[in-house]
């Protein structure tokens, strides 16, 4: 285990999360530029910005400090990596591909092979049914919350990685049901609106069984000696659950406004059509 005094320079640069998201990047890079040179319009820069700033903040949440105290010392920090890997960067990756991008992202020599396995296709096409998104994206949340799998999390590597990667997945569907980056339309305005509902309340649920719990529920940060910024163990575990219902209502609770207001205006505009076409 780290001295407190080191955790703040421990930065771990593991291979292949720097690799994944230099992937990830020369894949939009040569996908925005592509497309830059058909339709500037559908390419603009601030796209390179959301998609850059989406692989950094998921990246900066696994190799940074944030990890080493999460991992040992503070669950609000460990709180905070989550959300930063299920939520604030998956968001802003897929706003980053939203609309034509999503279909330049990889290059066509391996989209095409891609495109024509059947069992990937019919995997992503299962997964991507609304209620399973759902499903698996509140399975994923609940059980790495329960406090063995949670604790297992903290002390076996291979664990950890499973459950960031499984966060990173889980997160990944169920904005793509709210974001719908490719336009495929598997909801209707109103069922977006309602699904957008459920993600939020199912997560404050969550959210508030952690911060009204009367004691510590994870050991690791119970038996911890070190108190760093001299919190008890019940204080940070309720900070865990604020920042979570702050993020949510952030990110979730943006996209809902985003969708009425979308919505409304639709509404609008159907009824204005519908005058105009009223005899005089």
């Amino acid at each position: 285990m780290l001295a407190t005094e080191n955790l703040w320079r421990a930065w771990s640069f593991e291979p292949l999360v720097l690799a994944g998201a230099i992937a990830a990047t020369g894949f939009f890079a040569q996908g925005w530029r592509r497309l830059r040179r058909r339709r500037a319009d559908l390419a603009p820069w601030s796209r390179v910005a959301l998609f850059v700033s989406g692989v950094f903040l998921v990246t900066l949440a696994i190799v940074s400090p944030i990890d080493a105290i999460g991992e040992r010392y503070l669950q609000s920090v460990h709180m905070l990596q989550h959300l930063l890997i299920a939520d604030a960067g998956v968001v802003l990756i897929l706003l980053a591909v939203r609309g034509p991008l999503a279909f330049f992202f990889l290059p066509p020599g391996l989209l095409a092979p891609l495109a024509r396995a059947q069992p990937l296709r019919w995997a992503l096409s299962f997964l991507l049914r609304p209620a399973v998104s759902f499903v698996a994206w509140l399975t994923v949340l609940v059980v790495w919350h329960l406090p063995p799998a949670y604790e297992a999390g903290l002390h076996h590597s291979l664990v950890h990685d499973a459950e960031h990667l499984s966060f990173i997945a889980a997160g990944t569907l169920v904005w793509t049901q709210l974001i719908d980056p490719a336009r495929h339309r598997r909801l209707t305005s109103s069922q977006r609106l309602g699904y957008t509902a459920l993600v939020y309340w199912a997560g404050q649920a969550l959210a508030y069984t952690i911060a009204f719990s009367f004691t510590p529920l994870f050991p690791t940060y119970v038996d911890q000696p070190s108190r760093l910024l001299d919190l008890s163990a019940l204080t940070d575990q309720k900070i865990a659950a604020l920042a979570m219902v702050i993020e949510q209502t952030i990110t979730v609770g943006g996209c809902f406004f985003l969708l009425l207001r979308a919505s409304q205006r639709r509404q609008r505009r159907r009824a204005l059509a519908s005058s105009a076409r009223q005899p005089a």
